[in-house]
């Protein structure tokens, strides 16, 4: 077969599949209240935060010193001006279930750190509590004073600690806020999840979807639980999709176990299927089970590194506060990056970041985005 036809019948093979899988698909999504990104002229944006290997952010950069890629195909990128002088935002979310009932002493003076990392711009902040389930404590105030007293006075909780509903809460209430508005997240919580209905793929999902930073403030979950959560973690080596050919049957086979991922779900076999065949969904699909693993062994620092924000281990309110001190200085020092997407196939896009010729930096992005078959929403 030469090489014109066997583009040919791959381009058709991926027309047909992922119309199958969207249209098996529908009826999950119809009653999502998640923006969804428009796939031919929708806006991505990628903050970044760069620093030397001193740890010293680096200011002097251009569009033109970043190399980005979108499921490995490279993108123009340019630089937002003026994005930090919008308004923001801002989401605290505290577990107050669980072990996070002992760390409620250590939040009580957080009203000058907070109007620190907000800085000098708009605002709006509200107070998430959690345990078992998420509570709204306080809703979106421009008063700082307010925010950080009712964080004073949080009370402990029941034994949960359901991080994901908790951010999904979050992320929600921050997609209902005026666009013009950046969104963030400070998360104070444990490493691992304890009792969250939303599954990791929707948590990938609700996090990838919106263009919200996340500041992570993490305490280290009991090693009963560590060792509860692992038990659940993929073999060695990946899940059986990652790694290994499919039956002898193919890719596409109706036997149950040839695609373990799908779960019996023929869409979602065509698109895994599709994936395999073609590379840039491949490296997609790779992108979001690594994300799904990291949400299972470490909530806070997973969702600090696919926002592009920040995660930090903390023990007590010294070292809180030294830490929410750094994201005060980085906060301002971020870019802002954009493009528009060269291959907008629905589903999960890995991006991946680089400063040319300065592979000593640290990089924090974003790590992927989300896009929909059906999509609305203008910028992601």
């Amino acid at each position: 077969m030469n090489r014109l036809k066997l583009a040919f019948l791959a381009a058709l093979f991926l027309s047909c599949f992922l119309n199958a899988a969207n249209a098996q698909s529908a009826g999950e999504s119809s009653n999502s209240q998640l923006p969804t990104l428009t796939a031919r002229s929708n806006l991505v944006l990628v903050p970044v935060l760069v620093k030397s290997q001193a740890r010293k952010v680096v200011l002097s950069l251009t569009a033109e010193d970043f190399t980005l890629t979108d499921n490995g195909v490279p993108q123009a990128v340019r630089i937002e001006e003026g994005a930090l002088g919008q308004p923001l935002a801002l989401a605290v979310i505290v577990q107050t279930g669980g072990q996070g009932a002992a760390y409620l002493r250590d939040y009580r003076d957080l009203g000058a750190i907070l109007d620190a990392v907000i800085g000098g711009v708009p605002h709006r902040v509200a107070v998430i509590a959690f345990d078992s389930k998420a509570r709204l404590e306080q809703d979106f105030t421009a008063d700082t004073d307010a925010a950080a007293e009712t964080i004073a006075a949080l009370q402990a909780g029941d034994t949960g600690a359901a991080i994901l509903d908790a951010l999904d809460f979050g992320i929600r209430l921050l997609g209902a806020q005026p666009p013009s508005y950046r969104r963030a997240v400070l998360l104070f919580s444990e490493t691992a999840d304890n009792g969250s209905k939303k599954g990791l793929e929707d948590a990938v999902r609700a996090v990838e979807e919106t263009n919200t930073a996340i500041y992570s403030f993490g305490f280290s979950t009991t090693q009963a639980a560590v060792k509860h959560e692992a038990s659940k973690l993929p073999l060695p080596g990946g899940t059986p999709y990652s790694g290994e050919p499919y039956q002898p049957g193919g890719c596409l086979s109706k036997d149950p176990n040839a695609d373990p991922d799908a779960h019996g779900n023929r869409g979602a076999q065509a698109l895994d299927c599709a994936g395999d065949l073609l590379p840039p969904l491949r490296l997609a699909r790779i992108a979001f089970l690594a994300a799904k693993d990291g949400l299972k062994r470490n909530v806070p620092k997973s969702v600090a590194e696919l926002t592009g924000g920040e995660y930090f281990a903390f023990n007590d309110a010294k070292t809180l506060a030294r830490h929410l001190i750094t994201i005060s200085n980085d906060v301002p020092n971020y870019y802002f990056l954009s493009f528009r997407p060269q291959s907008p196939h629905p589903g999960f896009h890995a991006l991946a970041l680089k400063v040319k010729n300065r592979s000593s930096y640290e990089v924090n992005a974003r790590k992927g985005y989300w896009i929909e078959a059906a999509m609305k929403q203008t910028n992601k």
